[in-house]
């Protein structure tokens, strides 16, 4: 007697848990504040600043999320056994396959945005391919792959925002130094998220920071890179005539300070806590310079 062979189907809630909703505020942001940070006004412009956000979020950063989820189903599978791949959710080679329609899907979304933010996707989409797929897999070093997370999800969006309002011109240098400096910071946050994962890493090899350097001397680190751009910004607004903007970060950043110095004497216990209640200070700043740059360039 035959048997009717069906292909199992991943469920939605397994597919969206793939795309990793909440990881998509920080990219979709960083548009946002390129958007602001340019200048333009928004009449007649508002459809391609939603296209924008949107692609920034839930395509090209969902996109990452999944690549990300494929190749570390393995990792995860000792970190976090419940997510959708090691848990069987997500069934046979499913989410390799979204991974690669979204890639697809994302590109076509970004043609709308004309070449600029074609560009842009395409270089966003490979770093997401390179940071976790062999044979680059920039993340199996903390130092790399945190820094292609930076590039990607706060400078190459912020860039894409200010020039696609600006009808495809390059963005004014100073908004170019503002999403740079936000890059390097964002290299911080990044190893905050990797605390979690540090018995995953060092058994399959994933040289994460924590892996690295220990877990106390890469928090460390990670305050650092996340401090030190925003004294930066801060020099820079006073430099360009912006005080009430470069105070606003002044503070934001004070507050950060002391939030660092709790995360710091318990690193493990409170990594999560610092990515939940910290860095949205960190953010806030960079919406604050860009308002900033909007003075001068409007």
């Amino acid at each position: 007697m035959s048997k009717t062979h069906t292909m199992a189907l991943p469920q939605l809630s397994a597919v969206t848990e793939l795309f990793k909703p909440i990881t998509w505020f920080p990219p979709m942001w960083a548009f946002a504040c390129g958007i602001v940070a340019s200048g333009v006004a928004m009449d007649g412009k508002w459809l391609l600043a939603i296209i924008g956000i949107a692609l920034a979020g839930p395509f090209v950063c969902a996109t990452s999320q999944a690549v990300n989820d494929w190749f570390d189903r393995h990792v995860d599978a000792i970190n976090e056994p419940q997510r959708p791949i090691p848990s069987g959710r997500m069934p046979g080679r499913w989410g390799l396959y979204i991974a690669i329609v979204w890639t697809l899907v994302s590109l076509a979304v970004a043609s709308l945005l004309g070449p600029w933010g074609f560009g842009a996707a395409v270089v966003g989409l490979a770093l997401a391919w390179a940071y976790s797929a062999p044979p680059f897999r920039l993340k199996e070093n903390g130092w790399w792959g945190n820094a292609a997370c930076g590039i990607s999800y706060e400078g190459i969006a912020w860039a894409t925002g200010a020039a696609v309002m600006a009808g495809g011109q390059m963005p004014d240098k100073r908004s170019l130094l503002l999403a740079f400096l936000y890059s390097i910071g964002t290299h911080g946050i990044m190893t905050l998220n990797d605390f979690k994962a540090v018995q995953g890493d060092r058994e399959m090899g994933v040289r994460s920071l924590p892996v690295q350097l220990g877990v106390q001397s890469a928090a460390g680190v990670a305050c650092w890179f996340m401090a030190l751009p925003q004294v930066f910004v801060i020099i820079l607004l006073f430099a360009w005539g912006c005080p009430a903007h470069a105070l606003a970060v002044t503070v934001l950043l004070g507050i950060q300070l002391l939030m660092m110095d709790y995360f710091l004497t318990r690193v493990m216990q409170r990594a999560l806590w610092y990515s939940g209640f910290g860095v949205p200070f960190f953010v806030a700043g960079m919406m604050v310079s860009a308002f900033a740059l909007r003075g001068l360039l409007s």
